[in-house]
């Protein structure tokens, strides 16, 4: 993006943008985008990002059923939802650690919610000065995935049949979460554990479309990387943890998955840590840049009434006046949780701290490589770490302290990630030709709406399926691998009582020391390809390898996928529109199997009788249900590389200009 842009709808036209319709899909798809990825992040410790599909979405049904709309009010729609699933994103990451804890014994509506609209509105309030000197100025930001999705927007009449293939691909995520949860007729996992000499060895996979379709989505390098750190744990970790265990009369998959509760959790949380402070320590360049750029920001507030529509904003005193709505939100939760006035007054001042610094952060590394790869684990680590260092400075310990904490890290996390959001929302609309000002009110309007349902749906999923514990026997419980290694920490630093390893989270740092060395010193000066990057491989240490797994497969269709459209000798921009398709049913079977579980959710907890099918019970063996799992499993895979491999009118997606 090294030339002047030139908007796709100039200043001196003027379009319907902010309107009733346009409002009022995309709150609706924000809802629908936040409380699917909240039960994706909770199960596989990922989110996904929904500016593509609900671009799509929003093109096929103000275009396609409707027949009206224009490419500013699908602006506008794509805009509000993807707000919707950053604010989930943030919530998930830190919340449910005050529930492991057992600080909460549920989801506490108001301070979820606070925390989620606080976090949410603060993230976009401080992302709004930075527009001009960070969008427009700094020519070396190339905001990859918001030039991808203003591609996907600019071909907005072709966007019926790609509406059509995401809900394809929803129906097929809904039926398979069905089929495997209601029914019966499939496995939600299939594993095997062996005992060998004194210790043992396991191996498994979940049978879940939406796990291969993560896998899809963040691609072959990451994919793999998720994988080798669940081999770090499974193949070299748990072998050598298990040895002398007594296995006793018990299945050798149950004793090897308890070492890897007790135990080997501590490993990747160890090497999170460790990942987290480097990917800081990484972009330390870069956040004195985005530092400089967001106080040149609000030193250059101005009425931009008089300007040209693309660069008119919210003012300055509305901006200030949101500003501090978001402090009086945050000091309000603060003393609700905590009940002290003096605690609220250091929280709340750190959070605003922690929050400038962070959304400047978040921005500035979105703008290099996208949404996707902004280290926000690493932030919300680094925000718990300095505010637990703070407190405890100051005679914190405690509930008092864990409650300080995660009460910083949540909002601060909550405005990161809406924070690199509206980035690359704001840098869409520049080369879309939106007004700045109605972004705004959509992104706060998306900040706010979804934060209503945040806790109602966590506390729904905790009381059906269990968050890092099963509600009940033999449900499958939701790993929230985030929330349970702020639970370890915060609840260590503070001395909450419980026990913890701490050799072995100093294994798991050392794993993860000697992943960045390798990577800095060996992989990086080669220019290698396959990159060891620390985060992703920390995450895969911590995660099942039955989760693990799934993700490698859809990274592995993937690398095929690529493959074979290079093979049969298409151009780049068609090789960008067969990934691009993949991306689209990807995310669709994302939505689907994650909706369906928030439905189900809903039925345990109504108590309806389910017409569930036990093949076990009615003689079929288990070795024929494992495979009969799989090959559904690939029946799945076979349409997802079928689908992206299809011509049709779809557009390249990844057009730099």
């Amino acid at each position: 993006m090294t030339t002047e842009i030139k908007p796709y709808i100039p200043a001196s036209k003027s379009l319907p943008e902010l309107t009733l319709l346009a409002v009022g899909l995309g709150i609706l798809l924000s809802l629908i985008m936040c409380a699917a990825n909240v039960y994706v992040g909770l199960y596989a410790g990922m989110t996904v990002s929904a500016a593509i599909p609900a671009s799509v979405i929003s093109m096929g049904v103000l275009r396609g059923l409707l027949r009206r709309g224009t490419i500013l009010e699908n602006n506008i729609v794509h805009t509000i939802a993807s707000s919707g699933e950053s604010l989930a994103a943030g919530i998930i990451f830190t919340v449910p650690a005050l529930v492991l804890l057992g600080i909460w014994t549920e989801f506490n509506y108001w301070e979820t919610t606070l925390i989620a609209m606080a976090g949410g509105v603060m993230g976009v309030v401080m992302m709004i000065p930075l527009r001009k000197p960070m969008i427009i100025e700094q020519k070396e930001l190339r905001f990859p995935e918001g030039v991808a999705c203003a591609e996907v927007l600019k071909a907005g009449d072709r966007g019926g049949a790609q509406m059509l293939g995401i809900f394809w691909a929803l129906g097929i995520g809904a039926l398979f979460k069905a089929l495997i949860t209601v029914v019966g007729l499939f496995k939600g996992s299939v594993e095997w554990g062996w005992r060998v000499s004194r210790s043992g060895f396991y191996i498994g996979t979940d049978i879940s479309p939406m796990l291969m379709a993560v896998g899809f989505i963040v691609g072959w390098e990451v994919s793999l990387l998720v994988f080798v750190g669940g081999a770090i744990s499974f193949v070299g970790a748990i072998p050598l943890l298990a040895w002398g265990v007594d296995f006793g009369t018990q299945p050798a998959t149950e004793v090897l998955m308890g070492v890897w509760d007790a135990k080997i959790r501590f490993l990747g949380i160890g090497a999170m840590v460790v990942a987290g402070i480097y990917s800081i320590i990484k972009i330390a360049g870069s956040m004195g840049a985005a530092l400089r750029t967001a106080v040149n920001g609000l030193r250059g507030l101005e009425d931009t009434a008089s300007l040209p529509r693309t660069e008119q904003g919210i003012s300055g005193r509305a901006l200030f006046g949101l500003m501090g709505l978001c402090v009086v939100l945050s000091g309000t939760v603060y003393f609700i949780m905590t009940g002290s006035v003096v605690t609220t007054a250091i929280t709340t001042v750190a959070m605003f701290i922690l929050a400038f610094f962070f959304v400047a952060v978040a921005s500035y590394i979105v703008g290099l490589v996208g949404s996707s790869n902004s280290p926000v684990s690493g932030m919300t680590i680094c925000t718990v770490l300095l505010t637990a260092g703070l407190l405890l400075m100051l005679g914190y310990t405690g509930t008092a302290g864990m409650l300080a904490t995660l009460g910083v890290a949540g909002v601060v996390c909550c405005a990161a990630c809406t924070a690199g959001d509206i980035c690359q929302d704001l840098k869409i609309g520049q080369i879309l030709g939106a007004t700045p000002r109605r972004l705004q009110i959509g992104e706060v309007i998306g900040a706010l709406l979804p934060a209503f349902i945040i806790a109602p749906v966590m506390q729904l999923l905790n009381d059906a399926y269990g968050i890092g514990t099963p509600a009940r026997e033999g449900v499958q419980a939701l790993k929230a691998p985030q929330g349970v290694m702020f639970e370890k920490l915060v609840g260590g630093i503070f001395g909450s009582g419980k026990d913890i390893p701490w050799d072995l989270v100093g294994w798991g740092a050392v794993i993860g020391v000697v992943a960045i060395l390798i990577d800095r010193f060996y992989l990086e000066p080669r220019k290698a390809k396959f990159r060891l990057h620390a985060m992703p491989l920390a995450v895969g240490m911590y995660l099942p390898w039955t989760v693990t797994f799934p993700i490698l497969i859809g990274g592995m269709v993937y690398k095929v996928v690529e493959k074979r459209s290079v093979a049969r000798g298409d151009s780049e921009p068609e090789r960008q529109s067969v990934i691009h398709r993949g991306l689209l049913f990807s995310s669709g079977l994302v939505a689907g199997e994650a909706i369906m579980g928030i439905l189900i959710a809903l039925l345990v907890m109504a108590k309806l009788d389910m017409p569930f099918i036990n093949l076990a019970k009615l003689g079929v063996p288990s070795f024929a249900i494992d495979l009969l799992s799989l090959l559904a499993l690939f029946v799945i895979i076979a349409m997802l590389v079928r689908k992206a491999m299809t011509k049709d009118d779809v557009p390249a997606a990844a057009s730099e200009g």
